[in-house]
């Protein structure tokens, strides 16, 4: 039995990976086949009467873990200069405000016309608003320079603005007053414990010279996190605030810093430490998705209700995503309009949600639907676009990101 387990878990990695390499060529992302890989492993353990045992439990476990992942690599992918000034304005204003707009409507059509109450309403709503930076970006990499930048930076602010949000609105029981001021109370508190934390983490990072090192710092980056959630302090902000440290240490080349730095080494160990956060990620989501696939319940995935109420979200997100680009960015819809998908971060959360607050509106199949139709969309937008020869396949946005920003 434990030479077949074995044998189960090569092949999929494998499979993961075969589908990783030939979304470049087939521009259909990797996603909705390792979710229609799982799925198909559910029709034929059925079929077959072979027996899995549950491990349904671990699926928030591995979300959980995909997502501090997640958001250390889109905190990575930051990094802020005068030459992106405009770039990054743009991107945070569509990541705020599309997610504002489309959590808006929603909520209002939800609390009016279907008298669902006000918070589980925001709770159902705020997942569906969230771009997957970890679907978009990689998927971005056949569109022009300035494209594919405009999809790092709003994809991952999109997915900060999103889960802090949703963090707020689910530990607050009490007024919306008395939850903001104590959301700005933690929040500055945890921005103290995380520069103290993030600078004892790059210290490890630079100085460490035993072999194990950068798996001791990522298990200490979750381990701060897991203590940040203990008591309910915003602990993606001490994510996000160790991955911009680590992203623009150019800022702290400073003399006196550089008495105990040395700037090339530890940018050489950064860059270590994204390709194993990389691989590690690429594990942790392909495994996420297999098992989401499976766990999926097929026969009610294309029953009419729940597809008209997939369509009718979809279609609402992109009319707002349109009006937006035409009207206020005054940017060409196409192709940016179609690179909005939704993925781990929008089942995790919505996995995040107490069962009380759950609307029977937005079922678990819905929300499949969505993400399976936006990842679709994205794909016959990669199709469509007319952006620059794309980069040769070894050289990845954040390459690119890095070599612009040593010119400056």
């Amino acid at each position: 039995m434990t030479n077949y387990i074995i044998l189960a878990l090569c092949v999929i990695v494998i499979l993961s990976y075969i589908f990783d390499i030939s979304s470049k060529f087939s521009k259909i992302p990797g996603v909705i086949l390792l979710i229609a890989l799982g799925m198909g492993i559910q029709l034929l353990s059925t079929s077959t009467g072979i027996s899995i045992p549950n491990i349904r439990p671990l699926l928030p476990v591995m979300g959980t873990l995909g997502l501090i992942m997640i958001v250390m690599e889109a905190s990575l992918d930051i990094e802020i200069s005068k030459k992106r000034k405009g770039l990054i304005i743009k991107s945070i204003l569509s990541a705020f405000i599309l997610f504002a707009v489309f959590v808006f409507i929603m909520t209002f059509v939800l609390v009016r016309f279907m008298e669902f109450s006000f918070r589980d309403s925001l709770l159902n709503s705020i997942p569906l608003a969230i771009i997957s930076s970890s679907i978009a970006i990689p998927s971005a990499s056949g569109l022009s320079q300035a494209d594919k930048e405009f999809v790092v930076y709003e994809s991952s602010f999109s997915d900060i603005f999103g889960i802090m949000i949703f963090d707020f609105i689910l530990l607050s029981q009490s007024s919306i007053g008395i939850g903001i001021f104590t959301f700005v109370r933690d929040g500055f508190f945890t921005v103290i414990v995380a520069l103290i934390s993030s600078a004892g983490l790059a210290y490890l990072l630079h100085k460490t010279r035993y072999h194990v090192n950068y798996v001791i710092i990522l298990t200490s980056i979750i381990l701060i996190y897991s203590l940040a959630k203990l008591v309910h302090l915003p602990a993606l902000l001490m994510i996000l605030i160790f991955g911009l440290a680590l992203a623009n240490n150019k800022f702290l080349e400073i003399d006196f810093v550089k008495r105990f730095v040395d700037f090339t080494k530890f940018r050489n160990d950064i860059s270590s430490f994204k390709k194993i956060l990389g691989e590690l990620t690429f594990l942790v989501r392909s495994f996420f998705f297999i098992m989401f696939g499976y766990y999926t319940q097929i026969n009610n995935l294309f029953s009419w209700e729940n597809t008209l109420t997939a369509l009718i979200i979809c279609l609402g997100l992109y009319l707002i995503r349109w009006l937006f680009f035409k009207q206020v960015l005054h940017l060409p819809a196409v192709p940016m309009v179609f690179f909005s998908p939704r993925g781990l971060i929008t089942i995790l959360l919505f996995l995040s949600i107490p069962v009380e607050s759950k609307l029977p509106l937005i079922s678990e199949e819905v929300v499949t639907l969505v993400i399976l139709m936006t990842i679709i969309v994205m794909a016959i937008g990669n199709i469509i676009q007319k952006g620059e020869i794309p980069i040769p396949e070894t050289e990845s946005v954040l390459n690119n990101q890095k070599k612009s920003n040593e010119l400056i």
